[in-house]
């Protein structure tokens, strides 16, 4: 990765970039990750797994008098980013979004020069702040204090420019009292105040932001926002991941979509966020959801389908569906369930909220033949809406699917209103308008 680039061969290019403004040249980016797994036997039972516990230790301690094959290595190559290729402007707010694992943190790295690319070339203009995770870039045993100098002076910066800017940092972040104690008592809404303070009032004139702010309390979020929008306005980059499209579409000019390492999507922020929102979405009258990939829940109890009763769902009229469980297989009961969804609009803003347990309601899963009706009065407007499905037992997650179901709530008028369209806000409750003298 070259940032100054002073061959011969690379000069005109880089003269290319002074002249339109362009502060960051990415071209074919790829970045390669070798993975590993150890052949083993597929043990089905606590007794194999023991057994071949000590098979391994015995191996290890007679190895030298009893010949043994050692289980052979087996790696892939993953590839985190797949030629990649993009340019940023001074002054642009870029919005970058995606699914987890699409390879978004990889190339925040990249560009921070934490992690050198498989293949491609980087040219970047001028000097890089990061705020990519709690953690990161500060030293844990110095306090906070010490680490507003140490990031500046990371940054280049010398000791008076970090001292005329010392009271504004520190003010921004409302921390001021635990200003000498060492980071790694700060809590994780305190380091990532701290961090991203410096972060933006040391004048980088690039801004890479990961979705680290997500840690932070809605009132410091807003906050924050606005110091990279005035950021921004003074002529400097940001670069900003996040999956809260409201924030996204609050700062950002345009945006990014990444899927699986490639750049699927690059321009208007709507028209990002709407493509995010068709990627891998399933909807229909009956959603079969026993294929649909789960990653970090228990998996031993989850969802197996859900049916729509009323599909299409009319603007005015209940939301009715019900929802089958399915126990992989085994017979195993299990108690205490917790589950119910969330529905979101398109900004991932979650509008309404269903729980058993919010009516008291206390289900054992025994069966797979049961099934689970839901009836929701219908406030909200027309438009597409996702669905998310959570499921507990006994306080265990056992599945948890996100924004993968779709839904539409289509135009129709049984109130008799006047113009559907011109309805604002997400939702339209029952109300009364009436003359208290009796004219019209």
């Amino acid at each position: 990765m070259n940032s100054n680039p002073s061959n011969s061969k690379s000069a005109p290019f880089w003269n290319h970039l002074n002249s339109m403004s362009i502060v960051i040249s990415v071209e074919n980016l790829g970045k390669k990750y070798t993975i590993s797994h150890q052949q083993r036997e597929d043990n089905s039972s606590l007794r194999d797994v023991i057994a071949n516990g000590f098979k391994d230790l015995s191996k290890k301690v007679f190895s030298p008098f009893t010949p043994h094959s050692s289980p052979l290595p087996v790696s892939e190559d993953f590839w985190a980013l797949k030629d990649v290729s993009f340019e940023v402007k001074q002054g642009d707010r870029i919005g970058i979004i995606g699914r987890n694992g699409a390879g978004k943190s990889t190339l925040l790295k990249i560009l921070s020069r934490i992690t050198e690319p498989t293949k491609g070339s980087i040219r970047i203009k001028g000097r890089v702040a990061s705020l990519l995770e709690v953690g990161t870039g500060f030293h844990p045993d110095l306090t906070g204090r010490e680490n507003i100098y140490l990031n500046g002076a990371i940054l280049g910066m010398q000791r008076d420019e970090i001292r005329r800017k010392f009271d504004e940092i520190v003010d921004f972040t409302e921390i001021e009292k635990f200003l000498d104690t060492p980071v790694k008592r700060y809590s994780s809404g305190m380091y990532v105040r701290l961090a991203f303070s410096v972060a933006t009032h040391l004048e980088p004139d690039i801004l890479i932001v990961d979705e680290v702010l997500a840690v932070g309390d809605t009132i410091f979020q807003k906050k924050c926002i606005d110091k990279m929008m005035e950021v921004s306005g003074e002529g400097r980059t940001v670069l900003f991941v996040s999956h809260n499209f409201s924030a996204i579409k609050a700062l950002c000019s345009s945006a990014m979509l990444l899927n699986k390492g490639e750049l699927v999507f690059s321009g208007n922020v709507t028209e990002s966020i709407e493509t995010y929102a068709d990627e891998s979405r399933l909807s229909g009258r009956e959603i079969d959801l026993l294929s649909v990939e789960r990653k970090g829940t228990a998996q031993e109890l989850i969802y197996e389908k859900i049916t729509f009763l009323n599909y299409p769902v009319r603007f005015g009229e209940p939301i009715l569906f019900k929802i089958k469980l399915n126990s992989k297989g085994g017979k195993k009961i299990y108690p205490d369930l917790d589950f119910g969804i969330a529905i979101r609009d398109k900004n991932l803003n979650t509008i309404i909220h269903c729980s058993n347990r919010y009516l008291n309601l206390h289900f054992e899963h025994s069966s797979d033949d049961n099934e689970y009706l839901f009836e929701i009065e219908n406030v909200l407007k027309p438009d597409v809406y996702s669905l998310v499905l959570f499921l507990r037992s006994n306080e265990v997650i056992q599945d948890w699917l996100t924004n993968i179901i779709t839904f539409e709530i289509e135009d129709g008028n049984p109130y008799g209103f006047h113009d559907t369209k011109q309805i604002q806000g997400a939702i339209l409750t029952d109300f009364r308008i009436s003359s208290l003298n009796g004219t019209k």
